[in-house]
């Protein structure tokens, strides 16, 4: 390529790092890495009431955390700073000035109140509202009175008449727009601050940024900001606005819909790796059917080419699914870190575990490794272990025990069990093979009373798996407690 590929993330840091905002960092970030490229992470702070260094930390925590580095940004510099738009004030100031002085932007003094007047004026004939230009050509004693009164103004941009503006859009392709129905907009407000139209122009073009890739909620704006690129003589970078984010029910996406941020999604132990390969799939279709991606087969199948127009649909089930993949790919040990905050939080360990009892809890962690999609869901999967007094999930469950070969059955597991040296996986199996060898009962009339017994329910880990971790005494005691409640004579 002729020209190196330089793109940017903008977050404003003004509250928790929303799914929409990580999959549109991901998609500049894919590009940037398939291309040979440069991401640049910019922070858009402008609106001073609510943007803070503390969400400004937040948003590059859940990036670092998801794996998706910059090249440029705030924290690490880079050529084009500062990175921080509240630190680049001077550089809009003098861009203003040159606007001003060419005539292609002048001094509103108009009030909130006649603003709005004049909004329910045209929405009364039924026209679009934008400002009229009231303040395009006041004469010198007209601003001297406006002066005189205290008003503070705001700088216009003076929008031309009669002009098509055509977007080039990598998803959506042609965008046509027309400049009378849009009003002359604010680009400096009252107290000196740019709004985002304007400033992010002025960065976009200092920072040599080629590829605006960002949501479909900022199509409305880029008419805007291409004149304003035009009348600054900067070139105009190739935008790509992705898709809006949907849920199940196909509106728009909320906290009905499952968690919203990504820290939420990190402290209910999701994996960065499977958030990853999921939020890739909001919007993008690989030229296959395939789902599962490693980080490095993203990159190299990406293209814009293939990032649809319409609404990606948020599917939670998708997630959890694709999610449980990556809890699968994780070592015991790996698998017990993911597991340890949720454990300590639900009581279930205190984090000050060693020797027998450390190496039980991990055994017992990993029994649920198949059955969970992301690691809160840890500590129900193996609460089993920690309770001995269960209720029956059902009364069908409860009625298991009251059939006739159970007392049979469960003589014969205690008399196998006492006489063991160890209680292993295969001494266990080995006990399940003689009581059903001597006693000629199927399977699941041997396994499923016994897990009944055990647990309370009709499903769960393996029997093999749960009686070592029980232990002889343990076991004994919960099959009895279980055929008492059942109302099946003691053993």
């Amino acid at each position: 390529m002729d020209k190196e590929i330089r793109l940017r993330f903008a977050p404003s840091p003004t509250g928790p790092f929303h799914i929409g905002g990580a999959r549109s960092a991901l998609f500049n970030w894919l590009l940037a890495r398939k291309t040979g490229g440069k991401l640049v992470l910019r922070i858009e702070d402008t609106d001073l009431e609510r943007s803070s260094r503390e969400s400004e930390e937040n948003i590059m925590n859940a990036l670092r955390w998801l794996g998706l580095n910059w090249d440029e940004g705030v924290d690490i510099g880079g050529n084009y700073g500062p990175y921080r738009q509240t630190e680049r004030l001077n550089l809009y100031k003098q861009y203003t000035e040159r606007l001003l002085a060419e005539g292609k932007a002048y001094y509103c003094y108009c009030t909130d109140e006649e603003l709005e007047a004049e909004r329910q004026e045209l929405a009364a004939r039924s026209q679009m509202p934008r400002y009229m230009g009231k303040c395009r050509s006041l004469t010198k004693e007209q601003t001297a009175s406006y002066e005189r009164a205290g008003r503070k103004p705001t700088v216009r941009f003076k929008v031309p008449a009669g002009r098509q503006i055509v977007v080039n859009d990598l998803v959506r392709g042609d965008v046509v727009f027309e400049s009378d129905g849009i009003g002359d907009f604010v680009i400096v407000k009252s107290d000196g601050i740019p709004t985002y139209n304007y400033a992010v122009v002025i960065d976009d073009a200092l920072m040599r940024i080629t590829h605006v890739i960002r949501a479909e909620e900022h199509l409305s704006n880029t008419p805007r900001q291409c004149l304003v690129y035009d009348a600054l003589g900067f070139a105009r970078p190739v935008f790509g606005h992705i898709s809006l984010i949907l849920g199940k029910d196909r509106t728009k996406m909320s906290k009905r819909h499952g968690a919203t941020s990504v820290e939420q999604y990190r402290r209910l132990g999701y994996s960065p790796k499977g958030i990853v390969n999921f939020l890739a799939l909001l919007g993008w279709a690989p030229n296959s059917e395939q789902e599962i991606f490693t980080i490095e087969e993203l990159v190299k199948a990406f293209s814009m080419e293939h990032v649809a127009k319409n609404p990606a649909v948020f599917d939670i089930d998708k997630l959890n699914w694709i999610n449980q993949h990556y809890m699968r790919q994780m070592s015991e040990e790996e698998f017990f870190e993911a597991a340890k905050p949720h454990m300590i939080e639900k009581g279930c360990m205190t984090g000050q575990e060693d020797g027998e009892k450390l190496a039980w809890l991990k055994k017992v962690v990993y029994t649920s490794k198949e059955h969970v999609a992301y690691a809160a869901q840890i500590p129900s999967a193996v609460a089993m272990y920690f309770d001995d007094d269960f209720d029956f999930e059902n009364e069908q469950a409860s009625a298991v025990l009251t059939e006739e070969s159970v007392p049979t059955v469960m003589k014969m597991l205690f008399e196998q069990l006492s006489h063991m040296e160890s209680i292993d996986a295969a001494n266990v199996k080995g006990v399940f093979k003689h009581i059903q060898k001597t006693t000629k009962l199927g399977g699941k009339s041997v396994f499923m009373p016994i897990r009944v017994a055990l647990t309370g329910n009709q499903h769960g880990p393996e029997l093999t798996e749960i009686i070592p971790l029980l232990g002889l005494e343990r076991t004994i005691a919960r099959i009895r407690r279980s055929l008492e409640k059942a109302g099946v004579m003691s053993l």
